[in-house]
């Protein structure tokens, strides 16, 4: 999976080397440069068919559209990997903290309601666990 992700770095890298030549030359066109300026546009349509070839192995790829937003904002995409993460890492803390309630909160709740059904088997259970009394 990596090196469809190389192959495409490689062909964009190339393809921006290619720009930034292509702007040199625009910015100090000479009469003479016109073969060169003609050779590098030549690459430039190359570089972009490459890129739409890369484009074939790479259509079952999913990226979220925040990712985008976050490179229009001038962010690291990056970061939203790692704010989700942390995003995730809160919500399962809160999750995890309202089960823990839960269980307890549930645990006396079961307990009381059988000592009232079932005092005599609750009590034997409570004296095998060393607990006194029966909570409340």
């Amino acid at each position: 999976m990596a090196e469809k992700f190389d192959h495409l770095e490689e062909h964009l890298e190339k393809f921006v080397e290619n720009i930034r030549q292509l702007g040199i030359i625009v910015s100090d066109f000479q009469p003479s440069s016109q073969a060169g300026l003609n050779q590098k546009l030549n690459f430039i349509v190359t570089g972009l068919q490459d890129i739409d070839k890369c484009r074939q192995q790479l259509h079952d790829i999913m990226v979220p559209l925040e990712v985008f937003e976050y490179i229009d904002q001038g962010r690291n995409p990056q970061l939203y990997t790692k704010e989700c993460l942390e995003r995730a890492l809160a919500k399962n803390e809160q999750v995890k903290g309202k089960i823990d309630t839960m269980k307890k909160d549930f645990r006396l709740l079961l307990i009381q309601e059988l000592s009232k059904v079932f005092p005599e088997d609750m009590a034997n259970y409570r004296s095998i666990r060393g607990e006194d009394h029966p909570p409340s």
